[in-house]
């Protein structure tokens, strides 16, 4: 089912580029749209988990740079006999966590020095056993590449609105230029589109990364109170990315831009808790 997303994604990316190709330059912009949508495609997916790591200025670490983590990943991949993940640390004080790669083979798990200093080694547990759900449940690729789709069509839709503004919009009667109306369609449909996109895959795979968690790491009082730490950490700490990032952590960072409640990508933390709490004792 994901794999379908993620080509629905891909597709409506490469529509979104030849519908900004019409309005900036008529009908032959749209060739050109059309390679540039097939080479955003491409990157996205090869290289959206690298951009999201390389935004988090995030650094592989060996065992020998933090025991505690490595031997907790670790651990949690042996119960569930998966592949180990290549583990990250991101500087950012701000205490969050996600998980990114294309498929279990090639994923990878990061954690920011805000939360390390905050959890203890069961809530690091629960964080990390989320975050290895996400990869089990096969989602990380749809969620990165979400990331960077929801961040192209935002661009895609600044470009227009300049070329709006410096007359890119102006065509004459004889000119198969491009069509003012659907310029400012494109102006103020794509950012919606954006937030769309990632609010129809987020709030359902958290619930489920959420379970499958708190039963691989077999304490879902842990998760639910690392969930409570984080949520409230992060409602007062900015995290450096930007909203169209925000469907990839395991709670919602402050990125210092506004977000109506509408558009939140991830469920409501006490709703979260609510149902973790639900699985205590059951597990």
């Amino acid at each position: 089912m994901n794999y379908f997303k993620t080509t629905v994604l891909m597709a409506g990316l490469m529509g979104l580029c030849m519908a900004v190709g019409y309005a900036l330059g008529g009908a032959p912009a749209m060739l050109i749209a059309l390679i540039i949508g097939g080479f955003m495609n491409f990157f996205a997916y090869f290289f959206s988990d690298k951009i999201a790591l390389m935004t988090m200025r995030a650094q592989q670490i060996q065992r020998q740079d933090d025991r505690e983590l490595w031997d907790t990943v670790e651990g949690l991949c042996q119960k569930w006999e998966m592949p180990m993940p290549k583990v990250y640390i991101s500087p950012a004080a701000a205490p969050n966590a996600f998980a990114t790669g294309r498929n279990p083979k090639h994923s990878a798990v990061c954690v920011t020095a805000g939360l390390r200093e905050m959890l203890n080694r069961n809530e690091l547990a629960g964080v990390i056993a989320h975050e290895l759900g996400h990869v089990k449940n096969r989602d990380i690729l749809i969620s990165t590449i979400a990331a960077v789709v929801a961040g192209a069509i935002t661009y895609l839709a600044h470009m227009a609105q300049w070329a709006m503004l410096f007359g890119g919009g102006r065509r004459s009667d004889d000119d198969e230029g491009a069509n003012p109306l659907v310029m400012l369609l494109v102006i103020i449909l794509a950012p919606i589109a954006a937030m769309l996109i990632q609010l129809a895959i987020s709030r359902s795979r958290e619930y489920a990364a959420d379970r499958a968690g708190a039963e691989l790491c077999g304490s879902p009082k842990s998760l639910a109170r690392a969930l409570e730490k984080l949520a409230a950490a992060n409602s007062r700490i900015p995290l450096p990315v930007s909203n169209a990032q925000a469907n990839m952590f395991i709670v919602t960072p402050l990125t210092g831009e506004q977000m109506a409640g509408l558009f939140m990508t991830h469920p409501p933390i006490q709703k979260r808790i609510e149902k973790l709490m639900e699985l205590e004792g059951k597990i």
